[in-house]
């Protein structure tokens, strides 16, 4: 096992000689072999006993704390001094006002692009001309990224394209069970709001882990500000990971894998700072981890290579192809989601 997240509310993870055990209270939950364990993801309210930690920290096992919705809290950081070299060559690109604009400026561009592609192909299937209009309108904010005049004008454009795409949404979803009435989050306030904020965390920590195994400082960025906890290189990079998030949870919900019963809601009296206002319940956070990691599995052609392969290993590949641009001086080619 390469990934364990531990879900369960109120549990804990303790070692018990080559396994770990989560427990709640008295009873034991489930019992894992240590042994090949890449990443620990804890969410909600489980906590880890200090042998565990003694086991990670030895290990450099890649260890992410996070809220039931998704929201990334925090992560154990383990000291790396082997990549000094590439890193110097990050900030120094980065550093350079004019490869970080047109940097900035591709990852914009093909973002908008994927929105605007899903929405063309979805506007066909569906005979919707809403959802046509909208994407022909995103497709057009790809012409003016690139002459964008500085970041800010950049991240403008870049906002107003999410807010068109998500303002047509709503129109993708095909469960008369569910609706959406526009993008909320910190913390999401219906249950596709909470689908999409976990899966797009699951996403950046795919890319996350890429980034670090390239050698990349994942705090330094280009399209997002550098500000403390946030890993402006992560959240570049996995803008062209966003279609595959939202594929998913619109595959779960119109095929009614995923039910309004999979989630608690709460009125606002009922809220606290640890009872968010939607939150999955613990199959359905399996179910969709489940069917985010089969998705990561899918074969797609890779076109730099010519081959077929795996999207986690095109995430990775992709990242290792971004600090190969670093040291190069060449520009950056995301990854164009396939029709």
């Amino acid at each position: 096992m390469q990934n364990l997240y531990v879900i369960e509310p109120g549990s804990y993870l303790r070692k018990e000689g080559e396994t770990l055990v989560i427990c709640r209270g008295k009873q034991r939950l489930e019992t894992i072999p240590a042994t090949g364990l890449k990443q620990l993801a804890l969410a909600g309210r489980a906590s880890i006993s200090g042998a565990v930690l003694d086991f990670l920290i030895s290990h450099g096992i890649d260890t992410i704390f996070m809220t039931m919705d998704g929201r990334f809290r925090a992560r154990l950081l383990l000291d790396d001094s082997t990549h000094t070299a590439l890193r110097q060559q990050q900030y120094v690109r980065l550093h350079d006002p004019a490869y970080k604009q047109q940097l900035a400026a591709v990852i914009v561009r093909e973002k908008l692009a994927n929105q605007s592609r899903l929405l063309l192909r979805r506007a066909s299937q569906y005979d919707e001309p809403m959802l046509r209009t909208v994407g022909a309108q995103i497709r057009a904010l790809c012409h003016k990224s690139t002459g964008a005049a500085d970041l800010d004008t950049l991240r403008g454009l870049e906002g107003y394209g999410s807010r068109l795409y998500f303002s047509v949404f709503g129109r993708l979803v095909r469960n008369d069970a569910f609706s959406f009435n526009g993008r909320n989050r910190r913390p999401p306030r219906d249950p596709v709001n909470a689908l999409l904020s976990f899966v797009y965390t699951l996403f950046t920590n795919e890319v996350l882990n890429a980034i670090k195994s390239a050698g990349l400082d994942p705090y330094c960025g280009a399209l997002h500000e550098i500000a403390a906890g946030r890993p402006s290189l992560a959240c570049d990079l996995v803008e062209e990971w966003r279609p595959f998030a939202e594929r998913l949870i619109l595959a779960l919900v119109n095929r009614r894998v995923i039910r309004p019963e999979d989630f608690v809601l709460r009125s606002e009296k009922e809220q606290t700072d640890e009872l968010l206002p939607v939150s999955m319940k613990p199959d359905a956070a399996r179910a969709l981890i489940t069917a985010y990691h089969r998705q990561l599995e899918e074969q797609l052609l890779y076109p730099p290579t010519g081959q077929k392969t795996t999207v986690r290993w095109i995430i990775h590949s992709q990242c290792r192809r971004f600090a190969d641009s670093l040291k190069d001086g060449e520009m950056y080619v995301p990854f164009t989601i396939p029709r």
